[in-house]
């Protein structure tokens, strides 16, 4: 999936509420930019490290700079996890997740109290497929998610084993958007609920999936899968 024109390169000064960067650019100006992105972006959010802005004209923004990437151990990491969803909706549209070639694809599919990512439909089978967007390593070659306490995803994992009952296949999908990454396992120690519950689901049906990204300054597409390591639910 490509970003846009025009993009800035500039310097990350601080992130700050969440939703709130300060960048100098390459002339030197200082600007604020909107953050799409929930999590302790820990790893990623480092002042002095590289970052490409987007930059909007509609009048109607408060902020017209958007943080898109952040250069991290020499590779760009997208940390707008909006995009998320776009970047696979653009691989299985593309037959590049060889799992789920030749589904019919409907995003945003509400089922009991929450809103999946996709429907996927083949005949009579059902996937529900939620997407995580994950930017930590911490400093290996691991991927880990969540990078900050989710009780949305733990309510995703909860919804999808029980999807299982009424006929659904469940999938969590981890994009992956760390080039070093050779492997993904929960951040048990961030978030110890989410990882017992991903192996419960797992240990209950739930498939787990990894796929890394290739992140240019202009292009976030689908790469290889990794293997998820869970090891077994603790009772």
């Amino acid at each position: 999936m490509k970003i846009l024109p025009p993009l800035l390169e500039g310097k990350l000064i601080r992130r700050y509420k969440r939703f709130l960067t300060d960048v100098i650019l390459a002339d030197g100006t200082l600007v604020t930019a909107h953050t799409p992105n929930t999590g302790s972006m820990m790893e990623c959010a480092i002042p002095g490290y590289r970052v490409i802005l987007s930059r909007s004209d509609n009048p109607k923004r408060k902020l017209p700079y958007t943080l898109e990437r952040i250069e991290v151990n020499g590779h760009w990491v997208d940390t707008h996890t909006h995009r998320a969803n776009r970047v696979v909706e653009e691989g299985l549209r593309k037959g590049l997740i060889a799992e789920f070639r030749n589904y019919t694809l409907s995003p945003e599919f509400s089922y009991g109290q929450s809103r999946f990512d996709f429907l996927l439909t083949k005949g009579e089978e059902k996937i529900l497929l939620e997407v995580k967007n994950v930017t930590l390593t911490l400093n290996s070659d691991v991927a880990r998610f969540p990078d900050a306490v989710t009780t949305r995803g733990q309510k995703h994992l909860k919804e999808l084993l029980a999807a299982r009952s009424d006929g659904y296949r469940g999938v969590i999908f981890f994009l992956v958007q760390r080039r070093e990454a050779r492997s993904f396992q929960p951040a048990d120690n961030i978030d110890p609920v989410y990882g017992e519950l991903l192996r419960q689901a797992v240990q209950g049906g739930v498939e787990a999936l990894a796929y890394k990204t290739r992140v240019t300054p202009t292009e976030t597409v689908l790469d290889e899968r990794i293997p998820v390591i869970l090891g077994e639910a603790r009772a």
